[in-house]
């Protein structure tokens, strides 16, 4: 897939859940609706912002960072706008479950942030050091 057809089918995917963000919040009543209208409602938000911010950060990282090359910086940049996006979404069930506070927004973003961490560290290959190999020590085969 070249990078202008990934930037195509993002655009329109995300243009198309928008479409579903605001048809959702026109059409549900959070008063009357059951568990249905809040997972439809948080999940098209979720799914717009996750394709916006991934689009903006991608043209960020490939106007910013030209050194880098396209795969990494959408890949990187759909990492963080999945984590920004869960933070939105989390924060706005805090919030409807009246269970923000300072003390929950801060293990959230401390979460979050160690669960980037890791994943910045699993995505980055081992380097072998060779100028500390020891030969193997050969014990075993003088003792048979």
């Amino acid at each position: 897939m070249t990078l202008r057809t990934y930037l195509v089918i993002m655009f329109v995917t995300t243009l198309l859940c928008w479409v579903a963000f605001v048809f959702v919040l026109w059409t549900v009543n959070p008063e009357v609706t059951n568990w249905l209208g809040f997972i439809l409602f948080y999940l098209s938000l979720f799914l717009s912002i996750v394709g916006s911010s991934a689009i903006v950060g991608f043209i960020v990282r490939f106007i910013g960072l030209k050194h880098e090359l396209a795969f990494r910086s959408v890949r990187d940049a759909f990492r963080q706008s999945f984590l920004f996006s869960f933070f939105v979404v989390a924060t706005l069930l805090l919030l409807s479950q009246d269970l923000f506070s300072w003390l929950n927004l801060f293990f959230l973003v401390v979460g979050l942030s160690v669960l980037e961490f890791f994943l910045i560290s699993y995505n980055k290959p081992y380097q072998v050091n060779h100028d500390n190999i020891e030969p193997i020590n050969n014990e075993l085969e003088e003792q048979v």
